[in-house]
């Protein structure tokens, strides 16, 4: 994990920028284990210097941790500290993302599509909110109707979709949408307890892992 002695040194990244890369990494990291630092470098469009110092950075805080793989390489896992930290940047990202309405229209309307596509027409919402807000734009371009809003927690309504706080108050679902920006994963995994993983749907912008990650003891 050594960066290459006499490298010119890359600009200071902003603390915006500063915490993409950070995100960018622990999903990385999460996907693949046995990634080389010269592809997470190129993954993440830094130099390899840059990748190494902020690899570096997530194992001195705990977020990542390194095992000798063979051939002399490396395997990183996400410790829970790192999978907590991930939840955390992706909720501050979709708060400052200037992308966030583009992705979130864009990628619900990719979601309505499978549901038509699987005959799931009764659409249920987790978590009140501007991506809430979003879905329920999108859904008046597909033949999916939104039975309801599941907010755990309470908070507003959005529109005039009936407000619950738990899904049994809802008739009917074929599937749910997850449309929570604070907690998104937290609300995933309750959900995946009352239906079937694949009826459980969310925009990829959540960063959501769909399987239990693989964390370092």
């Amino acid at each position: 994990m050594n960066t290459s002695a006499g490298s010119p040194e890359a600009p200071t990244p902003t603390r915006s920028a500063e915490a993409q890369i950070t995100l960018g990494m622990l999903n990385a990291v999460e996907e693949n284990a046995v990634l080389t630092q010269r592809s997470l470098a190129r993954g993440l469009g830094i130099a390899l210097g840059l990748a190494n110092a902020y690899l570096k950075r997530c194992v001195t805080k705990g977020y990542i941790k390194v095992t000798q793989a063979p051939a002399n390489r490396y395997a990183y896992y996400l410790t829970p500290k790192g999978f907590a930290e991930k939840s955390r940047l992706t909720a501050q990202y979709l708060t400052n993302s200037f992308d966030f309405f583009r992705l979130a229209r864009n990628q619900c309307d990719a979601l309505f599509a499978e549901c038509e596509a699987q005959g799931w027409t009764r659409i249920a919402l987790c978590g009140a909110g501007e991506l809430a807000e979003i879905a329920i734009l999108c859904a008046d371009s597909h033949a999916v109707q939104l039975i309801g809003l599941i907010a755990m927690d309470g908070g507003p309504g959005v529109g005039k979709l009936p407000l619950v706080g738990d899904l049994a108050a809802l008739a009917e679902i074929h599937a749910v949408v997850i449309t929570d920006q604070r907690t998104p994963q937290r609300s995933y995994d309750r959900m995946v307890t009352r239906l079937p993983r694949e009826r459980v749907l969310a925009p990829r912008l959540l960063n959501i892992s769909r399987n239990p990650p693989r964390l370092a003891e």
